[in-house]
C-alpha cells in the first residue's frame, strides 16, 4: 500500500494542492484618501510588476497610477472600479484586488469581497478609523475574512499609537497584535522596531527592503535624531511587547485578531514587512459555499464564479471581460467549461491574467487565482463555470438602489443604441437598469451620485451618447416575488405603472417614497419585497 503523506498546509498531498497552497488572494479596503492606491502601487513594485510606482496626486505623467486606468479615475485621483492584479513574491502568487474606497461604489466592492480570502485594512495614522473603513470591515466580518492592518502615513503628524490600537479594538471589536512598532512619529519618525526579532528598520536606508531588520541599540537612535527621548521609546517598546496580545494564527484566520504593521506607503516604508506578513499568515484559498455543498480548493475539477464584468477596458476593441475567481482545480487554456446558468459548454480559449491595464494570456491558473475571460455578453455577474458538476456558488448580491433617475437622450435617433449600451452597463454592474412595463423610458438605479457621473462619462466616451438624468416620480426600488404565481400576476396588473423589469427580467416595484412602499406592502398579501437579490438566480 502506498505511503500516504499527511495532507497539511506545509506538505501538500499533490502538485495541484502545492500550487493552491502558494496562492494568496486579498483585497485592500480603506476610507478614501487613506493611501490605498499608493499602497497597491508599492506592493506591485515589490512584486516586480512595475518599475516606477505612480502617485495619485503627483504631477503630469507620473500621475497615472497603474491601478487606476479609467479616465474619470485619473481626472479625480480616486478609484471607482475594482482593479485586479497578479504578481509573484517570495515563492508565492498574490492576487490583489484593489477596491473602490468611495462609498458610491459599495456594490462593486461588496462583490469583490466575495472573491478574496483575506484583506488589508489601510488606516490613516492621523485620522484613525473612518466611516467607510467601518462599513467595509463589517462586510469582511460577515464573511469571516481575516484582516491585516496597515497604519499608513506615519511620517506625517499622527495620533498616539496606543490610541490607534485602542480605537481598532473598541470600534471593530477586534484584538490587535502589533508586529512592528513605530520609533518616533511625524517629522521625527525614524523607522520601525520588529517586535518578534528586536531588529530596527530605518526609514532612510532600510525602508524598501525585506528580510531581517538591523540590530541597532536603542541608545544609538538618539544620535540620529535629537528630538527622540530614548527612555520614552524604551518604555513604549516594553509596553508594546508585554501588554499587547501575542499573535495567534488561529484567532487571526477566524477573524478575531488583526496583526498591525506601521509605515508610509508613499515612502515605500513598511510595505515589505506587510507583504511578508501576508505571505506568512494570510490563508491559502478557502473552501467556497455552493447551493449543494462546500467546494474545497484542492479538488481536481475546475470551478469558478464571475464576480465582476468590465466592458471596454481597451476602447480600441469593444471588449468585455468577466473576472472569475477560481474556487477549485486547475484552469487550462483551451479547455471547455460548463456555464451552469444556461447548461451550455463555453470554450476558455484566451483566459487572461491582469496587471491593471496590462494583461497576459493565462496558459494555466489554479484555485485562488483571478482570471479574465473575454466574452460577448455570454457571462454575467454571479455565473458559475464548472467542469461538469451543476454547482452554483452563492452569496454574490445585488442591492436595491438608493437613487433612481430617468435617462434623457439628447438625440432621439440614438434610442436603440442607448438601449444596448444600458443593457451592457447593467450586466457589467455599473448601474441597475429598470424598464417600466408601461413602456415609459428606462430608469437607472445607483447607490451614489458619483455612479451617475461615471455612467454619463462612459456613455459619452465609449458609445458617443450624450445623456442627461432627470429626477423621476420614483425614489425606491424593491424586487417582488411570491410563492403563488397568480398573486404576483394580480399585483403586477394592479400596479402596472409602478412595475419594471430588471436586467434579468425579474419584476421590480417602484415606489414614490418610504410611506408609499410601506402602505403597498401592508396591503399586498403574499408578496415579498426585497432590497437584496442574489444574482446567481437563474434567469
Amino acid at each position: 500500500m502506498p505511503d500516504l503523506a499527511l495532507k497539511t498546509e506545509s506538505t501538500p498531498a499533490s502538485p495541484l494542492a502545492a500550487e493552491v497552497a502558494r496562492r494568496r488572494t486579498f483585497a485592500i479596503i480603506s476610507h478614501p484618501d487613506a493611501g490605498k492606491t499608493t499602497l497597491t502601487e508599492k506592493l506591485l513594485l515589490f512584486g516586480g510588476a512595475i518599475n516606477l510606482a505612480g502617485q495619485v496626486k503627483a504631477k503630469g505623467e507620473r500621475r497615472n497610477t497603474r491601478s487606476d486606468w479609467m479616465k474619470i479615475e485619473r481626472d479625480r485621483g480616486i478609484s471607482v472600479v475594482t482593479s485586479v492584479m497578479t504578481f509573484e513574491f517570495d515563492g508565492r502568487v498574490f492576487n490583489l484586488l484593489d477596491t473602490p474606497g468611495h462609498e458610491d461604489f459599495s456594490e462593486d466592492t461588496y462583490r469583490t469581497l466575495t472573491a478574496v480570502d483575506s484583506a488589508v485594512m489601510v488606516i490613516d495614522a492621523a485620522k484613525g478609523i473612518e466611516a467607510r473603513t467601518r462599513k467595509l470591515f463589517e462586510v469582511c466580518r460577515l464573511r469571516d475574512i481575516p484582516i491585516v492592518t496597515f497604519i499608513n502615513k506615519m511620517d506625517r503628524e499622527s495620533r498616539d499609537t496606543f490610541d490607534l490600537l485602542d480605537e481598532i479594538e473598541k470600534t471593530l471589536a477586534l484584538d490587535t497584535t502589533p508586529m512592528t512598532w513605530p520609533v518616533g512619529r511625524g517629522r521625527d519618525f525614524l523607522g520601525t522596531y520588529d517586535i518578534a526579532t528586536g531588529g530596527i528598520r530605518l526609514l532612510d536606508g532600510g525602508g524598501a527592503k525585506t528580510g531581517a531588520a538591523e540590530r541597532i541599540d536603542i541608545a544609538d537612535l538618539a544620535t540620529r535624531n535629537a528630538n527622540l527621548n530614548v527612555d520614552e521609546i524604551r518604555e513604549e517598546l516594553a509596553l508594546a511587547t508585554e501588554a499587547c496580545k501575542p499573535f495567534e494564527l488561529e484567532a487571526f484566520r477566524e477573524g478575531h485578531l488583526t496583526p498591525v504593521y506601521f509605515g508610509s506607503a508613499l515612502r515605500n516604508f513598511g510595505v515589505g514587512d506587510l507583504l511578508e506578513g501576508l505571505g506568512k499568515f494570510a490563508p491559502p484559498p478557502r473552501a467556497q459555499e455552493s447551493n449543494l455543498r462546500k467546494v474545497e480548493a484542492d479538488e481536481p475539477r475546475m470551478t469558478a464564479f464571475v464576480f465582476k464584468i468590465q466592458a471596454n477596458m481597451d476602447p480600441n476593441h469593444r471588449d468585455r471581460i468577466a473576472f472569475a475567481r477560481l474556487c477549485s482545480g486547475k484552469l487550462t487554456r483551451g479547455m471547455k467549461a460548463k456555464l451552469v446558468r444556461t447548461g451550455k459548454p463555453m470554450p476558455l480559449s484566451s483566459p487572461q491574467f491582469f496587471f491593471a491595464q496590462d494583461r497576459a494570456i493565462a496558459d494555466e491558473a489554479f484555485a485562488g487565482d483571478v482570471v479574465g475571460i473575454p466574452n460577448h455578453g455570454t457571462l454575467r455577474i454571479g455565473d458559475t463555470l464548472t467542469e461538469g458538476e451543476d454547482v452554483t456558488f452563492v452569496g454574490v448580491p445585488s442591492f436595491a438602489p438608493e437613487i433612481v433617475r430617468r435617462v434623457r437622450l439628447t438625440d432621439a435617433m440614438k434610442a436603440k443604441k442607448l438601449k444596448e449600451a444600458l443593457q451592457q452597463m447593467s450586466e457589467e454592474g455599473v448601474v441597475q437598469v429598470f424598464r417600466p412595463r408601461d413602456g415609459a423610458p428606462a430608469l437607472v438605479g445607483v447607490v451614489g451620485m458619483l455612479q451617475l457621473d461615471v455612467l454619463k462619462a462612459r456613455l459619452d466616451a465609449e458609445y458617443s451618447l450624450p445623456v442627461d438624468f432627470e429626477v423621476c416620480e420614483f425614489q425606491l426600488a424593491r424586487w417582488i416575488s411570491s410563492d403563488d404565481r397568480k398573486k404576483l400576476d394580480v399585483f403586477i396588473a394592479a400596479n402596472g405603472s409602478g412595475v419594471a423589469d430588471d436586467v434579468d427580467g425579474d419584476p421590480v416595484f417602484l415606489a414614490k417614497n418610504e410611506f408609499y412602499l410601506g402602505y403597498t406592502r401592508e396591503r399586498a398579501e403574499g408578496i415579498v419585497f426585497s432590497s437584496v437579490k442574489d444574482v446567481k438566480k437563474t434567469s
